[in-house]
């Protein structure tokens, strides 16, 4: 008997390791947009950039989902409540943290990104009867300093105002629909899931294309397109979201949104790992907050001495 508890505990464990590993290369390539949706917004409005990596990202997830399971998986998903997660969660909250990030810089965007665990952990609390203990609360505080540090924003120095409250909003609608994705889609895999809610965020996307283009005049994308704006296209909607977004619902299938989300908060280092690869310079504050992020992730997942339980387990 204790020694099927053991090997138990192992699997289970090891299940844990894996997982986290999993949503941190999600996070990684989730990271890789930020410096490509920089560059494309020189050139490109909001809607222009926002609708072309949805759709290519949505023609990926689909490929991907049609080759793996079939057009028989294909017919059988939930399209229409997919599709309505998609477009009210993941649709409105990617573009109103695009617009942030159009209005303020990346660092703020980052910041308010670094703001999910509280939205996300709420869900848990008030839909899925987490239990908010002594450790995981000092894994959530740890986790936002840690974003807070890794983001090098200062609230005091940069205009946040509304433009701020715009970006968390998308946000909290983020958090609302990963967690959406996975609890209210029974029965389909995580891969299904994710191309149907994809296909909400690439409809609400074109959408406002064409009333943006038709009725305000506002897009103009189509008249400055070159080989180097696809090329930040494919990188912003394949890596940055197409295949981020698959092992980011299954990170969250398996970790619950609220450790999940932890990661996010590690996008700042990421970002600035990757541009010192490219020549940039080594910034030390991210570094130092990224060590605290995951100091807090695995502080949040640490047993409790009493009730033995694991705290990332929902009841």
């Amino acid at each position: 008997m204790s020694i099927s508890t053991s090997k138990e505990s192992t699997d289970n464990k090891t299940t844990i390791v894996k997982s986290n590993f999993l949503c941190v290369f999600s996070i990684l390539l989730f990271a890789t947009g930020f410096p490509a949706a920089e560059y494309l917004l020189k050139d490109w409005d909001v809607v222009s950039v926002i609708t072309a990596r949805n759709v290519f990202s949505f023609i990926l997830i689909f490929i991907i989902w049609l080759f793996i399971e079939g057009i028989q998986k294909v017919k059988s998903a939930k399209w229409l409540k997919g599709f309505l997660i998609g477009l009210s969660g993941f649709g409105i909250g990617a573009f109103l943290i695009l617009m942030l990030q159009s209005l303020t810089t990346p660092v703020i965007a980052a910041l308010a990104v670094a703001t999910m665990p509280v939205f996300a952990v709420s869900l848990e609390m008030l839909l899925d009867g987490r239990k908010m203990t002594l450790w995981f609360f000092f894994g959530v505080v740890l986790v936002l300093l840690g974003g807070y540090i890794a983001s090098g924003a200062s609230l005091r120095e940069d205009n946040v105002g509304i433009a701020a409250l715009i970006g968390i909003i998308g946000v909290a609608l983020f958090a609302w629909a990963s967690r959406a994705t996975v609890k209210s889609l029974p029965g389909m895999s995580n891969l299904g899931q994710t191309a149907v809610t994809s296909f909400g965020m690439a409809g609400l996307s074109i959408f406002l294309y064409f009333v943006c283009s038709v009725f305000f005049d506002l897009t103009n994308a189509t008249s400055i397109i070159t080989i180097e704006h696809l090329g930040l296209v494919l990188i912003y909607a394949w890596l940055g979201l197409g295949i981020s977004q698959i092992f980011w619902i299954k990170a969250v299938s398996q970790l619950g949104i609220g450790l999940a989300s932890f990661h996010l908060n590690a996008v700042p280092f990421y970002v600035m790992f990757m541009l010192f690869l490219l020549g940039d310079s080594w910034i030390w504050h991210q570094a130092f907050g990224a060590l605290i992020v995951i100091s807090g992730v695995i502080l949040a997942q640490q047993k409790s001495s009493k009730k033995k339980a694991e705290f990332f387990e929902l009841p």
